[in-house]
């Protein structure tokens, strides 16, 4: 069942929930605690407070957020239970501030103003950045209200041509640019398009100067060009501080001692007593009490 999208006061206050939501998320406040207190900061006038009185319900009953996000599709689209589900699985390395921060400009994206081109490459670029998922990302995003039949014929066909079609060829063959660019190579300007041009002669110009390039770079430049919203980036691991010049130098002697070690145990001369501690290396133990003179107990013998 289609939904229509909400009003703009909905998407504001959603912003605002998020924020709130994450801000006391990273004071270490309880999920719970949270909603009852944020609860009292929505304005009245709008459908969040009930929304945030059934979440609170589902969270003290099962536990999981995302469960009651998508018993709201209604109010939440399909899209932000998906991607709080993905941040609520056990295995995932996608946090909840991450998930937070990501419904957080798609929620003010759509309070002002957004464009049906715009909102579907800040939810691809969701999928991308974070590797969320594709299959069902998609068919999470088909699902969204703002998207009419031809978005979500658009969208059906990115989850079967994904990956042996080039993203970048997808936007622009369903763009303005294409049939500009079509009408100028047969000489006819009253060339009509077999299928819905979906993106703008812009969106069209930047997919067709990233042909064959990291999609990342696509993102980037339809944020700088068009004022799409920017995705959050996934925190930096741990292992990228591992990684750092200094460290990949020690790594590299410690493998040169290995080596060592193995070449010379082949040639028969290893010699273990250089891994022995030295006599005055050993550690100096504490004298034990029980050498000392201990007084007899009292009592029978």
């Amino acid at each position: 069942m289609r939904y229509p999208p909400l009003d703009r006061e909905e998407y504001i206050e959603q912003t605002y929930f998020f924020r709130v939501y994450r801000e006391r998320l990273a004071q270490n406040v309880a999920t719970q605690d949270i909603l009852a207190g944020v609860h009292e900061e929505i304005l009245s006038t709008t459908r969040l407070p009930m929304a945030i009185d059934f979440l609170r319900g589902e969270i003290l009953l099962n536990g999981r957020l995302s469960e009651a996000m998508d018993r709201l599709p209604h109010y939440f689209a399909p899209f932000q239970a998906y991607v709080f589900s993905r941040a609520e699985e056990d295995k995932s390395r996608f946090d909840q501030y991450t998930a937070l921060l990501v419904l957080e400009r798609e929620a003010d994206y759509r309070a002002n103003g957004a464009t049906r081109a715009g909102l579907f490459i800040y939810q691809f670029e969701c999928l991308s950045r974070n590797r969320l998922g594709y299959d069902k990302g998609l068919q999470a995003m088909q699902n969204d209200p703002l998207f009419d039949d031809s978005w979500r014929h658009f969208i059906q066909k990115c989850r079967r041509q994904l990956g042996s079609v080039d993203f970048a060829d997808l936007i622009y063959y369903a763009s303005e640019q294409c049939l500009i660019d079509q009408q100028r190579q047969l000489n006819d300007p009253a060339l009509e398009s077999r299928t819905a041009l979906l993106f703008g002669a812009k969106e069209g110009r930047i997919a067709r100067a990233n042909l064959g390039k990291d999609p990342l770079y696509m993102f980037a430049a339809f944020q700088r060009q068009l004022g799409y919203p920017a995705v959050p980036r996934p925190p930096r691991s741990s292992r990228d501080d591992q990684l750092s010049p200094a460290s990949l130098n020690a790594r590299l002697i410690i493998i040169e001692k290995r080596l060592a070690m193995l070449e010379a145990d082949m040639r028969g001369d290893l010699k273990l007593d250089q891994f022995y501690a030295k006599k005055n290396e050993l550690p100096q133990l504490p004298e034990d009490p029980l050498d000392e003179d201990v007084p007899p107990l009292d009592g029978p013998e």
